[in-house]
């Protein structure tokens, strides 16, 4: 995966693979959230059905001397990527991604994927100056990560917080939104629009909408009306059909692609897309009928849903 990602024309090739099929209003960078903290010296690999796994773990202050800032001919292969994809879009916009500091965290400090992330939460209240310090440079890593891609031409970029669902409200607003925080508004002066996304965040989206974000994405748990409500008709949101009803019946599917079409009408902006990422068994042809669909019918299911005042 790392490697792959390494590689500017096949990293362009399987990025325009998803526009030249289904006809979408962006690409995506293929890239992984892990591949900066790869470019700046950890210890990892991506191992197939597990994850990212780090070698050795990040537990201690004296770990934080292998972090080192991420300069631009660390990742100049992403770059010249994103150049390559550029050229072949024209009109067309790609966003670029990079993970949020708390999820990059856990991994650094789980030395993987976890389920219940014990030992990150607990080097997170029990070692405070640590913390601070490794999440202000995996702000910092990952700001730096999304600036290279916009300056080569990325016209939106998107924060992954993939695990901050774990967290309560409270802890989310003391040990993981600022970090947030402090990367977008790095990247606020380049004018590129921000998306900020988080997997079962539910309660905690008024706080990720005040970290900075222009389009907040929801998964599947919350309507995006209920989204908007909690953040204010400010935001934008990106959203949320739950990937696992890709292989419902198609009457049923196409139901429930209507009904968010018009909860997202409550928010001022809605980037239609999956609650998370696809299912590795998901049928190409459903994918490629959602997308005719929501060409087809979202505008007007929108307008209608905006002046009834129906948008629940």
């Amino acid at each position: 995966m790392l490697e792959s990602c390494s590689r500017p024309e096949l990293v362009a090739e399987i990025t325009l693979q998803p526009v030249r099929r289904y006809g979408v209003d962006a690409a995506v960078l293929y890239s992984d959230i892990m591949l900066p903290l790869k470019a700046v010296g950890v210890d990892l690999e991506i191992v197939s059905g597990t994850g990212p796994i780090i070698a050795r773990p990040l537990r201690t202050t004296a770990d934080l001397e292998t972090l080192r800032d991420l300069a631009p001919e660390d990742i100049d292969y992403v770059g010249r990527a994103v150049q390559l994809v550029v050229a072949e879009l024209g009109e067309l916009p790609l966003i670029g991604f990079a993970g949020a500091p708390f999820t990059l965290a856990s991994y650094l400090i789980e030395g993987g994927p976890s389920r219940d992330y014990a030992k990150t939460k607990t080097v997170m209240v029990a070692e405070p100056a640590f913390w601070h310090e490794l999440c202000n440079r995996l702000a910092d890593i990952s700001a730096a990560f999304l600036q290279v891609q916009v300056e080569a031409g990325a016209s939106a970029v998107q924060l992954f917080d993939s695990w901050a669902g774990s967290l309560s409200l409270a802890d989310y607003a003391r040990f993981a939104q600022p970090y947030s925080a402090r990367l977008l508004e790095r990247l606020g002066s380049n004018g590129a629009p921000r998306i900020h996304f988080g997997v079962g965040t539910g309660e905690l989206l008024g706080s990720m909408a005040e970290a900075g974000a222009d389009v907040i994405g929801v998964d599947w748990r919350v309507p995006l009306a209920e989204a908007s409500h909690r953040m204010g008709d400010r935001y934008a949101v990106q959203g949320n059909l739950d990937p696992a009803l890709l292989g419902a019946p198609w009457s049923v599917l196409a139901d429930r692609v209507r009904e968010i079409i018009r909860s997202g009408a409550a928010a001022p902006g809605h980037v239609f897309n999956l609650g998370h990422g696809v299912p590795p068994n998901a049928d190409p042809d459903v994918l490629a009928r959602i997308v005719d669909m929501v060409h087809a019918e979202a505008v007007e299911l929108r307008r209608a849903a905006r002046a009834d005042g129906m948008v629940a």
